[in-house]
């Protein structure tokens, strides 16, 4: 099977190419290919990024095709890496409203050529933010169920790391899921936490331990308030804002760790892009596995007694032809409060940038 990654140079895309070829993803009779634009620095850096991979990695290295016209792309997985990224200035907020308006031309550009070119079939991966955005642009061109958001499971491996931290186990032994929105609109749902090796009481021991005595009804004012201790601390030494995030709980640590990476001027793009290459390796498995990801629903949940049709984060079935079924469990009083609102956050600021005579699922 072959896959396409859209923004191939950029600081994610590029890793997302690299950990495929390292790890081997792909075998050598696969196609890789790398998209950029013919104008601008990528169209010339694409060409380059294909040879330093070839010097890299020939022995095992699929593949290598360059691409820079959106009609050319053709694969069975496309990860859409393309567009500008939040900034990393130190102090400057993000702007999601101007993120989105510049990313929405993107996402439509490349939703249009792949509905008009491809093979009707390939699955579709949206990295670039705002996440949800792009998949609620990519699912009307292409269908919903074969468009993907991998920001919620990123963020349900980061909410794993952290109670597996807190607690003293590896992660690979919790299991949960953090949905919602990806950033800080995330839904950390710590009743689907599981913990290997623990028995159902040892584990709502654990759990509550490190959770403490609080509710999701405080976390917006929590992680607010998270950053502003943060701020105040990196002013004078950023290590000591690092290790601060290690005293909190797991699910405020989820939202605050990645923030405050991104304000000291680095980047989350290896953590990205292995998420990304989870879902990549999920879809061309050819099983069907459970993952975290931002879909475009269409009444498949209830929260608050009405049904969502709209893009939110949710747990859902991953296999070769896309995402086929839900599975949220029942939630907790306070995570079914949260989620609700957090969608139709979603909801309110999604709609502006879809044309309002296509802008209904299909």
């Amino acid at each position: 099977m072959d896959v396409a990654v859209l923004g191939a140079t950029g600081d994610v895309g590029r890793q997302v190419c690299t950990q495929l070829v390292e790890r081997r993803v792909l075998p050598p009779t696969s196609r890789l290919q790398l998209v950029g634009r013919p104008d601008g620095r990528s169209g010339r850096a694409t060409h380059g990024l294909a040879v330093d991979l070839v010097d890299a990695y020939d022995e095992h290295a699929p593949l290598l095709d360059v691409a820079l016209d959106p009609s050319d792309v053709v694969a069975d997985v496309v990860v859409v890496a393309a567009g500008r990224t939040a900034g990393t200035e130190p102090g400057v907020p993000v702007d999601r409203r101007s993120l989105a308006r510049d990313n929405a031309r993107v996402f439509t550009g490349y939703a249009d050529a792949l509905a008009r070119h491809g093979s009707g079939r390939e699955v579709v991966i949206v990295v670039s933010n705002p996440v949800e955005l792009g998949v609620a642009i990519m699912q009307r061109a292409l269908g919903r169920h074969r468009v993907i958001g991998m920001g919620a499971w990123l963020d349900t491996l980061r909410f794993r790391r952290e109670i597996a931290s807190a607690i003293g186990v590896r992660r690979h032994r919790v299991s949960g899921f953090a949905v919602g929105q990806h950033g800080d609109d995330l839904v950390p749902l710590w009743s689907t936490v599981r913990i290997a090796g623990l028995d159902v009481g040892e584990r709502r021991s654990a759990v509550a331990r490190v959770r403490g005595d609080r509710t999701l009804d405080s976390y917006d004012d929590e992680i607010a308030a998270a950053k502003t201790a943060l701020s105040r601390t990196a002013v004078d030494d950023i290590g000591a804002a690092f290790s601060l995030v290690d005293t909190w709980p797991p699910d405020i640590r989820v939202a605050a760790r990645p923030w405050m990476t991104q304000q000291s001027g680095a980047k989350t793009a290896a953590g990205t892009a292995s998420a990304t290459i989870d879902l990549i390796e999920t879809v061309l498995d050819g099983r069907d596995i459970v993952v975290a990801g931002q879909v475009a629903l269409d009444g498949e949940v209830e929260l608050a007694g009405e049904p969502v049709r709209g893009v939110l984060g949710v747990p859902v079935v991953l296999g070769p032809e896309g995402w086929t079924r839900v599975l949220l469990p029942d939630l907790a009083d306070d995570e079914e409060r949260r989620l609700a609102a957090v969608a139709g956050r979603i909801e309110r600021a999604t709609r502006p940038w879809l044309d309002e005579t296509t802008g209904d699922l299909p």
